[in-house]
C-alpha cells in the first residue's frame, strides 16, 4: 500500500513549487491504492491546470511496476463541507450554515476566523417581548471547531 505521507510530500512538493495558493483538504488511500486528493485556494478557485501539475507529480513519483494505483485529484465542491482553516478564511463574508454536536443548526456571515473559533453574525425576524411585531434582530455566534459535526456554504441565486 502507498503510504499518505508520501503522497502528501509528493503533492506539497509540486504546491509549492506553484507557489498559487493552492492547498490539500482532503487526502485518502484506500487499502487497494485509490488515491484521493481535494484541493483548494486561498483566493479564487482551483484550475483544471492546477489539479493536472499536482497529478502529474504524484503519478510520475511513484512506481506503476511497484504498486499499482488509481488517482483522483479534484477541487473542492462548493456542495462539500468546510474541512480547513484556509476554507473559513477565504469565505469571510459569506453565509455559512454549521450544525454543532449537539444537533443545532446555526446560519449566518462569517465574521472573523481564529485558531480554534470563528464568529458569525445571523439575522433572523423575531418576535420581542415588549412589541407585537416581528423586528429584525442580530446576534453574534462564538462557535469552537471542535463543536463543529459540520458547516457548509450557503449557496444563494439572488
Amino acid at each position: 500500500m502507498i503510504s499518505k505521507e508520501t503522497i502528501k510530500n509528493l503533492a506539497e512538493e509540486r504546491i509549492s513549487e506553484l507557489n498559487n495558493g493552492l492547498y490539500i483538504v482532503e487526502l485518502s488511500v484506500s487499502s487497494a491504492n485509490v488515491i484521493h486528493l481535494e484541493l483548494d485556494k486561498l483566493k479564487g478557485g482551483v484550475t483544471v491546470d492546477d489539479c493536472v501539475s499536482v497529478s502529474r507529480n504524484v503519478e510520475h513519483n511513484l512506481d506503476r511496476e511497484q504498486e499499482d494505483f488509481e488517482l483522483h485529484v479534484s477541487s473542492a465542491g462548493l456542495d462539500k463541507p468546510l474541512r480547513h482553516i484556509n476554507q473559513y478564511i477565504k469565505n469571510i463574508g459569506r453565509n455559512i450554515q454549521v450544525v454543532l454536536k449537539s444537533g443545532e443548526k446555526i446560519e449566518g456571515e462569517i465574521l472573523k476566523v481564529m485558531d480554534e473559533k470563528l464568529i458569525l453574525e445571523s439575522k433572523s425576524m423575531k418576535k420581542l417581548d415588549v412589541k407585537k411585531r416581528k423586528e429584525l434582530v442580530t446576534e453574534y455566534h462564538e462557535l469552537p471547531f471542535n463543536e463543529f459535526k459540520e458547516a457548509k456554504i450557503v449557496v444563494s441565486f439572488k
